[in-house]
């Protein structure tokens, strides 16, 4: 079946940046067959043909780093100190389960979609109950089980390893889900579990994720129990490659770069996450001019509370301009590129995602600029970072399914789909009312 996308301000995201002021895409089954300017020969016979209203075309959104189980989180406890231990890691252990998981990532899939993001990558507990939602729902994800001493799913780190094996050999063939295996953090998990983990990664080939260098106490850890950095920890008991997503990386110095650089590590930048918690702001334009892949993740959604780019995108120009002390930095067009071709880079899926070009996947997002807050448009890149919000997303297609239309869900029911993740969150009141 072909679809035809048409009267759209294109905006590719190609190594050229090349872009179409009233352009056409194509569509034939999941693939982009053709794009360019005005309208193909015979587009009349077309199966399905889109009318973009001069809207703005991108390629779907990629989030580098994310907690899809956690939307019964969001808005708890969001100004308390030592969150993580007072509230997170307990409610975990005591209130997540398989079902709530489950009901948790289609209600993120579902804000992801109708923020115009297509792929995600996210770690956290249950993954097989996650990927199951994800599936349903149409998106596409790098899912990866998280290792930790313990977990709500299992015991001990070791179960969680076997555990992460089982659910890679599940899911390892998925056309739209790719496996992965996340060790929590260097400072929650043994030497010997995190060799175990890359091991598990290197074996069937898939993505290997961490939070490194986020928190001020690992820092300190690591440089008085083996005066290195956790990046140079890290490299030094050989976890370190190019399958390896690096989350946050806020404390970095020159060296961790280096070493990022030579194992062309991802690193998936957290600005709303960070800048709540007051971790600070990772040093991105030193690793983009290392040529470090760098692309924009939310965190979890109740580390930044929205699992949308469009906020990403504009802390990012709004917080690093000012860091930097240089407006002239991080040009709109750069950022879009990290929202967008740079997470897929991250994510080492730029072969088939990240930006508009004849024959890669068709995940597309169509941002309208009919709204008030969208006229008028003299630069879209400018239009897309600095006016644009979640709302103005009009349609997105996954690996050419359409899965937003008119800015509603077209498969799918959002208001059953919250209705069964508030039931499955009765207990977890009552439990968050205990604490």
């Amino acid at each position: 079946m072909k679809q035809l996308l048409y009267n759209a301000n294109i905006l590719t995201m190609n190594d050229n940046y090349d872009a179409y002021e009233n352009g056409y895409l194509v569509i034939q089954d999941n693939v982009i067959q053709e794009l360019g300017e005005g309208l193909p020969a015979g587009y009349h016979t077309y199966n399905e043909k889109y009318d973009c209203g001069q809207g703005i075309l991108i390629p779907g959104m990629v989030n580098t780093h994310t907690h899809v189980g956690m939307i019964p989180f969001r808005s708890l406890a969001d100004d308390v100190p030592n969150r993580l231990e007072r509230f997170l890691f307990p409610l975990e252990n005591r209130a997540m389960t398989a079902d709530l998981a489950y009901a948790s990532a289609k209600y993120a899939a579902a804000e992801m979609q109708l923020a115009g993001v297509t792929t995600c990558s996210d770690m956290y507990y249950f993954e097989d109950d996650i990927a199951s939602a994800v599936k349903e729902m149409g998106s596409r994800a790098i899912l990866a089980e998280t290792i930790i001493k313990k977990s709500p799913d299992t015991t001990a780190d070791y179960e969680t390893l076997d555990y992460a094996e089982y659910f890679i050999q599940r899911w390892l063939e998925d056309d739209l889900i790719t496996p992965g295996i996340a060790p929590h953090a260097p400072y929650t998990n043994s030497t010997e579990s995190l060799q175990k983990a890359a091991a598990i990664s290197h074996k069937y080939n898939v993505p290997i994720m961490m939070h490194v260098s986020e928190m001020e106490h690992e820092m300190v850890y690591y440089a008085e129990q083996y005066q290195m950095s956790p990046v140079a920890y890290l490299d030094s008991i050989g976890l370190l490659n190019n399958r390896f997503i690096a989350a946050h990386c806020i404390h970095l110095n020159s060296e961790d770069i280096q070493i990022l650089k030579h194992n062309q590590v991802g690193v998936a930048h957290c600005i709303g996450a960070n800048t709540k918690s007051a971790k600070g702001v990772a040093p991105v334009k030193e690793l983009i001019n290392q040529e470090v892949n760098v692309g924009l993740g939310t965190d979890g959604p109740s580390s930044g509370n929205t699992l949308d780019m469009f906020t990403q995108m504009r802390m990012v120009a709004n917080f690093h301009k000012t860091y930097n002390r240089d407006r002239s930095a991080f040009a709109a067009q750069e950022i879009v590129g990290l929202a967008t071709i740079g997470g897929a880079r991250v994510l080492n899926m730029a072969d088939e995602i990240g930006s508009l070009e004849v024959g890669k996947k068709a995940d597309i997002c169509l941002v309208e600029t009919q709204s008030v807050n969208m006229f008028p448009v003299f630069d879209p890149y400018s239009a897309l970072v600095y006016s644009a919000n979640a709302g103005n997303v009009e349609a997105v297609w996954i690996n050419g399914a359409q899965r937003v239309l008119q800015k509603q869900l077209a498969q799918h029911d959002l208001r059953t789909i919250r209705s069964d993740l508030d039931s499955s969150m009765s207990q977890f009141k009552v439990i968050v009312s205990e604490l």
